[in-house]
């Protein structure tokens, strides 16, 4: 190797271990809980690399895509739900939170605006009144793979959540609902929430 090119080496490397982070120094930077960083890097949501078999997350990558979300402003929500109740608190709890936000009531619906538009988040209720929950979990898969999906039911035991666990790990949201429960969601999936805002 060339002289040149090893002294060229040496600096970039210490540049580079500097530009890395463990994710105790990832929480604190961002934060944010530490199992929230977990999360987020075994999802990909997180530019991180393994190092004798800890993760290191990139601070360049990572201080890039927090500012161009910022500039993009605060991620599009779905919402799929036919409970006109429930519509109106996620439109009022979004809204407060500063989301943009489409509210639909069916799996047509839904499908057709994930065929149109990218979103960061959506909920997802498994009793929709044209299809099945999980069939529409796997299309939206299918359509958009990155996108989190959480899970909104009343029966917990029933056979399409166990269809959708198959296909692996989910969030699931118990209902009733409720604001609080609405906000740790929205945390744990990296996302900033207001804590004081209020759906009347």
């Amino acid at each position: 190797m060339p002289p040149s090119t090893a002294k060229q080496s040496g600096p970039q490397h210490a540049q580079n271990m500097h530009n890395l982070m463990t994710v105790k120094e990832t929480a604190e930077y961002l934060r944010i809980p530490l199992p929230t960083v977990y999360y987020l890097v075994q999802r990909g949501q997180l530019p991180a690399i393994q190092i004798g078999g800890r993760w290191r997350v990139k601070k360049d990558l990572m201080d890039r895509d927090i500012l161009r979300k910022e500039e993009e402003g605060q991620p599009t929500v779905l919402v799929v739900d036919d409970d006109t109740g429930l519509q109106q608190m996620f439109k009022l709890f979004l809204k407060k939170q500063g989301f943009a936000r489409i509210v639909v009531g069916t799996g047509k619906e839904a499908i057709a605006a994930m065929q149109k538009q990218k979103f960061e988040l959506c909920f997802l209720d498994l009793q929709l009144p044209d299809t099945t929950g999980d069939e529409i979990y796997k299309e939206a898969k299918d359509i958009q793979p990155g996108m989190p999906i959480v899970i909104i039911t009343g029966y917990p035991d029933s056979q399409m959540l166990d269809n959708i666990l198959k296909l692996g790990p989910v969030t699931v949201l118990k209902k009733p609902l409720k604001v609080e429960a609405l906000q740790k969601t929205m945390q744990m999936l990296g996302h900033k929430v207001n804590e004081k805002a209020k759906v009347a």
